[in-house]
């Protein structure tokens, strides 16, 4: 049954499932509203240099933005990674250093080295998001192996190329 499914696209699928999805006719859900697109490779845990992934990203309070991760934009790709862009005086206040400096990543350091591209928007209105990213800490956990067939339970922690620990 799940090979067939698989076959079919998504207009299909609603179709044999009950009938046409109108837009109209979808709920508001928690998958709406990932549009701020960033792109930036990833130093993984190796030292090698990953990407750039696509990051579509957005707000779910004040001080978090929650984005998902794909190696490219095509509307099937795997989604890779899950990143949070969490305001500095709540990741410094909340996690430990040692704990910091192993699984984050400081955005302006990062936004600093010219290898983040805030995308589909006016130059100012992107250059008003690199701003406010600068402000945040950032935490990625990759979740999809490169090159593995399906995810394997393991969980990675790449960083920003140019992490740079901190000392306080």
């Amino acid at each position: 049954m799940f090979r067939h499914l698989c076959v079919l696209g998504a207009g299909t699928l609603a179709l044999a499932i009950g009938g046409p999805v109108l837009a109209a006719d979808m709920k508001p859900g928690p998958a709406d509203g990932f549009d701020i697109h960033v792109m930036a490779p990833h130093k993984m845990e190796d030292g090698s240099v990953a990407g750039p992934f696509h990051h579509y990203c957005k707000a779910i309070k004040p001080e978090v933005l929650q984005c998902l991760l794909f190696e490219s934009t095509d509307p099937n790709a795997v989604l890779t990674d899950v990143e949070y862009f969490v305001a500095k005086p709540v990741s410094r206040s909340a996690v430990p250093l040692d704990v910091w400096n192993k699984f984050y990543h400081d955005h302006e350091v990062e936004i600093a080295t010219g290898r983040v591209q805030v995308l589909d928007m006016p130059d100012a209105q992107a250059k008003e998001v690199a701003a406010a990213a600068a402000k945040t800490d950032g935490i990625i956990f990759h979740l999809w192996p490169k090159g593995a067939k399906a995810p394997d339970g393991s969980v990675g922690h790449p960083t920003s190329v140019g992490h740079k620990p901190r000392t306080e």
